[in-house]
């Protein structure tokens, strides 16, 4: 593509024989075609679900859909990602639904849908149909040739029908190209994801500084336990040693009281170490790790993991904690009966979802960890979506890039 990604550096970058030798103008010129069919099918399905009474409403959603298609077709001015101006929902057709009305972006789609099906794509399609007609007229004693029977009435020479087509295409490309890039750079500027706002800035910020303090409280709990219980009993356990070296008659219960304290220091870094790393994590994989989380789990949680290969190690750790995490909210909070883990490999992603009975109501302002599990998917580029409406259930569900 000569190295440009867009149509506008196509136009502005390119001298006007590679300009014309590549394949901006053609994309153009499919970009436009292309846009009347959208028009067309979005306009009968709308029509058809204003007949039905109980869909009617739904028509004020009818720019969703509309919007994934022009985000698609972006790619053939646009190379640069386009992603879609919406936040993410809840698991559920309503709370899908409550959130499209209550976002900004729905109504600017709408209103785009409307002017795209009304006007815009049926002006693209003229526009385009004048790079068509310089292509017949290109092709017209090709035509002549090709078909005997087709014998328009032209009173000039079919070949001088052919060089006013050649003298006439370049400004028609470059003037079908400049109208093209023109709209797209409109359904960008309307569709798509803008650059975060200050407050996405700021919440960003405090993100890292969560992390950071997330970080710092680990530090000092193991350094607090390793304190408060190996290097107490550590010290209890030399201190018995040298009364035993010291008193040999009564040596004997003086190691079997240091070989109970050594078992018992041996059991408490072991769980230290299993609360930062599991070794069984690292050994035998996310499955084992996460069935032995559920049997430690207060409340009885049904494990169901099918992966054809392991994740890659940070995304095998974050998915670890995360339903450790999540095990643990339910454990403390959630008065649920049971609960379940499931995880799933979804193309480059690695999706896991803990639901659970409870009673729902799952609030990042009271303290139940979704801060620090938001956070840690965040480092990962991943998502997070917490479905917890009162009286239940609760449903986490976390995606995680894999690539």
């Amino acid at each position: 593509m000569d190295g440009v990604r867009t149509a506008w550096q196509a136009l502005t970058g390119l001298s006007p024989p590679r300009f014309l030798a590549s394949g901006w103008p053609w994309r153009a010129q499919v970009y436009l075609l292309t846009g009347s069919l959208v028009a067309s099918v979005w306009l009968a399905c709308s029509l058809a679900m204003l007949v039905v009474p109980a869909a009617g409403a739904a028509v004020l959603l009818a720019g969703v859909p509309l919007s994934s298609v022009e985000r698609w077709r972006l790619r053939l001015l646009d190379r640069a990602p386009a992603p879609s101006a919406h936040s993410p929902s809840g698991q559920g057709v309503w709370t899908w639904t409550a959130t499209r009305f209550r976002e900004a972006a729905t109504w600017r789609e709408l209103a785009y849908a409307l002017a795209f099906a009304f006007g815009l794509a049926w002006l693209d399609l003229v526009i385009a149909m004048l790079g068509w007609c310089v292509l017949y007229l290109i092709s017209f004693p090709a035509l002549l040739l090709l078909l005997p029977d087709y014998q328009p009435e032209v009173t000039v020479s079919p070949w001088l029908v052919a060089a006013v087509g050649i003298v006439v295409a370049p400004i028609v490309l470059y003037l079908g190209t400049a109208y093209a890039a023109g709209r797209a750079t409109m359904t960008r500027s309307l569709l798509v994801r803008r650059d975060p706002p200050a407050g996405d800035v700021l919440e960003l910020t405090r993100s890292r500084e969560r992390i950071m303090e997330a970080f710092d409280e680990q530090r000092r709990r193991i350094e607090r336990d390793l304190h408060d219980g190996a290097q107490q009993r550590l010290t209890g356990l030399i201190m018995t040693l040298g009364m035993a070296r010291l008193d040999p008659p009564a040596s004997h219960d003086l190691i079997d009281k240091a070989y109970r304290e050594a078992k018992t220091t041996l059991a408490e870094l072991r769980d230290l170490v299993r609360g930062i790393h599991p070794q069984v994590l690292t050994v035998r994989g996310l499955a084992p790790a996460v069935a032995e989380l559920a049997e430690r789990c207060a409340v009885p949680a049904e494990v169901d993991i099918d992966l054809p290969r392991r994740p890659p190690e940070p995304v095998e750790a974050a998915a670890w904690f995360i339903i450790g995490e999540a095990l643990t909210n339910v454990a403390r909070h959630s008065h649920a009966r049971c609960a379940r883990v499931t995880v799933r490999r979804s193309g480059d992603l690695l999706v896991l979802e803990v639901r659970d009975d409870g009673v729902g109501g799952a609030d990042p302002r009271r303290g139940t960890g979704l801060y620090g599990l938001a956070d840690r998917v965040s480092v990962l580029r991943g998502r997070i979506v917490v479905s917890s409406p009162d009286g239940g259930p609760t449903t986490l569900r976390a995606e995680l890039p894999c690539a």
